[in-house]
């Protein structure tokens, strides 16, 4: 059913009491003006600062008595003709006993005709003894033909702005920009399109990082996501071969949302590994391989002392997220987050979070890709690592021989210095058991040798900075190896 058949369906249907959360208040008196088409009734608005009056007739009728909430109710229960009453932001009056009364009184037909009593409102919360008597419509956010026509009314409105001078349209970027456009409610929608247009009149690729930003600012109201303005590029990252091959394969069908029969559509992976080989990086790097937004999901953020509010913190970050879709939802170093209490020590917190995680990963069909990374597998709860949960388990080692070498190029170029000036084949034997973060650290220990020195940064100084630095893999050997042991059978290699 159309929503004009929902909403005609409830008026056929005499429902006493609807109540529409919205922002939109125009819409819903025009929704309710074509349902007039249908099913014939009297139409009256009512709002504190006009009163009530008729709107179905040519002309609107001025108000025939003050905008008084008792008023008012008494005028329709006098009524002689059944309607349906629009009343906007009614709903703060209905904390005194005598217009609940009132209320009451219409919606069970108490000597008044059947009327159709509808409050419309951006939040509408009613007393418990109303809630059980009222029946929730929600209107349906609009498709994708509705956005491209409000699209295509904002360049009208430029246009018309700027005497006449036509928007410069990109057509495969407006249709991208419809398709992200999806999930917002009509105001919100034509306020990001108008703000794109009117920027720089002209809707083109550079346009897109822009709408994500702006979609992300409006949806993330909770604060538990963190958007990530500079994710990484792949070319970015060293090493990891297959695991940007499984990336590449996938993008496609990830980023249109065109899933081909017989295949499931990309849902996320869990990169596990040694802490300072790139996990993170690999993770940003994700959403610039999909060419999808990316969000970060910090745990701390949701935990609360209040009973039922962390669970509520998660559903409405996960909410939010489904909003920004397509996108990449990154959580980091979710074992801190999950795997760090249970129902004794935490009254059950943690394991009411795990649970609706879970769910939300089984159930999802939004178009959002989850990259958790982890470095502690002992720390991770046995459920989440179920086959099914993720794609894939990938496992990010030390670099290996060929991926040190990559890393000193991109350290060193990042640093306006030519690796080909340096000997890479002794650092790269020289850096034997360091991860990615550790090599980096060892050349910003060598520029600052070479700086203090008065000196230029030579191999010799690279070298030296090596040697007497005491990677993970020697500090920490025992648990090192018994990580990378346990993931040789157990996981995919990234490399």
């Amino acid at each position: 059913m159309t929503e004009l058949q929902d909403l005609t369906a409830l008026i056929r249907a005499n429902t006493p009491l609807i109540v529409i959360e919205t922002r939109d208040e125009a819409r819903v008196v025009e929704l309710f003006r074509q349902a007039l088409m249908h099913v014939w009734r009297a139409l009256h608005r009512w709002s504190i600062t006009e009163g009530l009056r008729r709107i179905d007739l040519d002309k609107e009728d001025p108000a025939e008595i003050a905008p008084d909430a008792s008023n008012t109710l008494q005028a329709i229960r006098n009524a002689d003709q059944r309607g349906i009453y629009l009343l906007l932001d009614f709903h703060p009056y209905l904390g005194y006993a005598g217009t609940q009364r009132q209320l009451r009184d219409i919606v069970q037909r108490r000597d008044c005709q059947p009327h159709v009593l509808v409050l419309v409102g951006h939040k509408v919360e009613l007393p418990s003894e109303l809630e059980a008597l009222a029946v929730r419509y929600t209107p349906r956010l609009p498709d994708a033909n509705a956005l491209l026509k409000l699209v295509r009314e904002e360049a009208e409105n430029y246009a018309r702005e700027h005497g006449g001078r036509r928007v410069e349209v990109d057509g495969e970027v407006v249709k991208q920009i419809v398709r992200n456009l999806r999930g917002l409610d009509p105001i919100d929608a034509r306020r990001i399109a108008r703000h794109l247009i009117f920027e720089d009149g002209a809707l083109g690729p550079d346009d897109l990082p822009q709408l994500a930003k702006l979609k992300f600012e409006l949806l993330n109201r909770s604060g538990h996501l963190h958007y990530e303005y500079d994710p990484a590029r792949m070319d970015e990252v060293a090493g990891a071969a297959r695991f940007k091959r499984w990336i590449e394969q996938r993008r496609d069908v990830f980023a249109s949302g065109d899933v081909p029969p017989g295949l499931d559509p990309p849902r996320g992976v869990l990169l596990l590994g040694v802490q300072g080989c790139g996990k993170s990086m690999l993770a940003k790097a994700v959403a610039t391989g999909f060419g999808v937004p990316l969000v970060r999901l910090d745990f701390g953020t949701l935990y609360d002392k209040f009973h039922g509010e962390t669970e509520k913190n998660l559903r409405a970050a996960l909410s939010s997220a489904e909003q920004l879709e397509p996108c990449v939802l990154w959580i980091d170093e979710i074992e801190k987050g999950l795997g760090g209490g249970d129902g004794d020590t935490d009254g059950g917190v943690s394991r009411r979070v795990l649970g609706y995680l879970l769910t939300w990963m089984a159930e999802r069909d939004s178009r959002v890709f989850l990259v958790a990374t982890a470095n502690q597998i002992d720390a991770l709860p046995p459920e989440l690592l179920r086959k099914g949960r993720f794609d894939e388990i990938f496992f990010v080692d030390l670099p290996t021989p060929t991926a040190r070498e990559r890393l000193f190029e991109l350290h060193l170029r990042r640093r306006g210095l030519q690796p080909t000036a340096f000997e890479l084949t002794g650092l790269v034997a020289a850096s034997e058991g360091f991860s990615g973060a550790e090599i980096e650290q060892a050349i910003v220990a060598a520029l600052y040798a070479a700086h203090a020195a008065k000196a230029p940064l030579s191999d010799f100084t690279l070298r030296a900075e090596l040697k007497q630095a005491r990677p993970l893999s020697v500090l920490m050997a025992e648990q090192v190896q018994g990580l990378r042991e346990w993931a040789s059978t157990r996981t995919v290699p990234a490399d």
